[in-house]
């Protein structure tokens, strides 16, 4: 549990540094563009000092003192702009006694520059305390009342201008008072957003990650065929690249593709029963395909199914079924086969034997032998024990392998066609195994075998495949072929088309390749004919991974 919300961890954003973020940020926005808006207006008082007209747009009292306060007043406004928003309290100050004296030498009261306090007093109180804010917004007013009074008392302004004067005052501190609750809102407004946020990242990073890691194969395609969602154990099925969304299912799985068209069509029949073949040929894939809005035209979701899982868990049901039976009877197997080896035995100590008497007695003593390995191997099958690999030299073994199957079955040395590569191919596998994999298909290929063929019964090739380069040794041979009925069940137990037969030979042979880490085949001759192909694992993986 712990490994497991250690993952989901790595996944997931952590929230709690970020969720405190926002009641900064908030007021550093709102300063960076009240600082903007200080440099604009210092820059905007200073052209209209600059600008010679008449009438003047500003009747300025001091036009010479004004000019330099702006210009001195623009400078700092870029410095506060470069600041970022710090030292909020320092600006403030020098923000009331810069527009004080704007407002005093640019025509007092009536000239509406003391109006700026009102903005640059508020968006302060945003980042200041309560205390600080109503303190400032004093300080505000008293200088505004203070400018008015030097102008009364120097006859630069009537004694009405007081009023409004005190209304600016009185505005001021209206807005600092309001400005602080108003923050606090806005931030927590906003912190609540922020942690909204990370909770719906988290949900659907949780989502996603869920997705990704189920064993289930899923693929959502929209209505023009493209991938909206894959999963990653849906790309290894369809062998993807990657599960980039956005592209085109033609491009990513023809065949999956085809078999969508086909259910949009109304004729997925035959494709939802029997699949298609992955990217690599290995397993066959079964689809389920399910409309997400109610419409066959519309979005669509698809659950991928390897057919092979599904036959695995019949074979390995079976493969129980057949280990009970094969434990109960293979002490009476064992018991009449090894009176019949100790009875060849005895005999062949007579001296009356004929050489052609003896080559018999030997065929009985081989084959006694023979079928109690047979009767181990299936043994072996229900315990699964360890094999005992060996390193096979393939050319050397065939070589040796056909000279005793020819000698056994009493065929002529022409029967059987080898076909080798050049260079020596080693492989790895219990010799025993090998041997009785490919006796039982030896005998298989020439059971079938057409009476009327001229030439080789069958032809033995061993190589390395082009793709995979892994080695593999197979048989093929000219009978008729199976059928696609038969095709299916071919490897399970008790399936056979020869009336009787057990049909266990090849489920037995399967089983002996998948012990040594191999594989067995099937594929259809275009000659006409079978073909059955051991793939071998490769040695130098099959050491590295023991």
């Amino acid at each position: 549990m712990a490994l497991a919300e250690h993952t989901l961890q790595e996944h997931l954003p952590t929230g709690s540094t970020e969720a405190a973020a926002p009641a900064a940020d908030t007021a550093r926005r709102i300063q960076r563009l009240v600082a903007a808006f200080r440099l604009l207006v210092a820059l905007a008082l200073l052209l209209i000092a600059l600008l010679n007209r008449d009438p003047p747009l500003l009747d300025a009292r001091y036009p010479e003192l004004f000019t330099l306060t702006a210009a001195v007043y623009a400078f700092f406004g870029a410095a506060a702009l470069l600041l970022r928003g710090r030292q909020p309290t320092l600006i403030l100050l020098v923000d009331i006694l810069a527009i004080s004296l704007l407002s005093h030498t640019g025509g007092g009261i009536s000239s509406g520059i003391g109006g700026l306090l009102i903005v640059l007093v508020g968006a302060a109180s945003l980042r200041l305390s309560n205390e600080r804010a109503l303190f400032a917004a004093a300080i505000s007013a008293l200088a505004v009342l203070g400018e008015q009074t030097l102008a009364f008392s120097q006859g630069l302004s009537p004694i009405n201008a007081f009023i409004p004067a005190g209304v600016l005052g009185a505005i001021i501190f209206l807005v600092a008072a309001a400005a602080n609750p108003l923050a606090r809102r806005l931030r927590e407004s906003e912190a609540l957003a922020m942690q909204r946020g990370i909770d719906l990242a988290n949900l659907a990073q949780l989502n996603d990650y869920v997705i990704q890691n189920l064993r289930e194969s899923l693929v959502v395609v929209d209505a023009a065929d493209e991938i909206r969602l894959i999963n990653q154990s849906a790309a290894d099925l369809l062998g993807a690249d990657s599960r980039k969304t956005g592209l085109s299912l033609q491009q990513v799985s023809p065949e999956l593709a085809r078999v969508l068209r086909n259910w949009r069509a109304g004729q997925a029949g035959p494709d939802a029963t029997l699949g298609f073949p992955s990217g690599g040929g290995t397993v066959r894939i079964n689809t389920y395909v399910a409309p997400l809005e109610g419409s066959e035209d519309g979005p669509v979701l698809m659950f991928l199914e390897d057919a092979s899982l599904l036959a695995e868990k019949v074979r390995r049901t079976k493969l129980v079924a057949l280990g009970r039976l094969s434990a109960s009877i293979a002490h009476e197997i064992r018991n009449p086969v090894g009176a019949l080896s100790h009875a060849a035995q005895l005999l062949s100590e007579s001296p009356a034997l004929r050489d052609e008497e003896r080559r018999l007695l030997d065929i009985i003593g081989m084959n006694s032998s023979r079928v109690s390995e047979i009767v181990e191997n299936v043994m072996q099958l229900s315990r699964r024990d360890t094999t005992r690999a060996e390193s096979i030299e393939l050319g050397t073994w065939v070589d040796s392998f056909v000279k005793e199957f020819v000698s056994t079955c009493e065929l002529s040395p022409d029967s059987l066609l080898i076909t080798a590569p050049d260079q020596p191919l080693s492989v790895r596998m219990d010799p025993s195994h090998l041997r009785q994999v490919f006796w039982n298909l030896c005998e298989n290929a020439l059971q079938y075998a057409n009476e009327d063929a001229v030439g080789p019964v069958a032809e033995i090739r061993f190589g390395r495949l082009s793709g995979m380069r892994r080695p593999y040794l197979e048989i093929a041979d000219r009978g008729p072929g199976i059928d696609g009925e038969m095709r299916e069940r071919l490897f399970e137990p008790f399936a056979t088309g020869q009336a009787g037969g057990t049909g266990l030979g090849l489920f037995i042979s399967r089983e002996l390749c998948e012990c040594n880490r191999a594989t067995l085949i099937f594929e259809p001759r275009d000659e006409g004919g079978s073909i059955f192909r051991i793939v071998f694992a490769d040695p130098r993986r099959w050491e590295t991974n023991r």
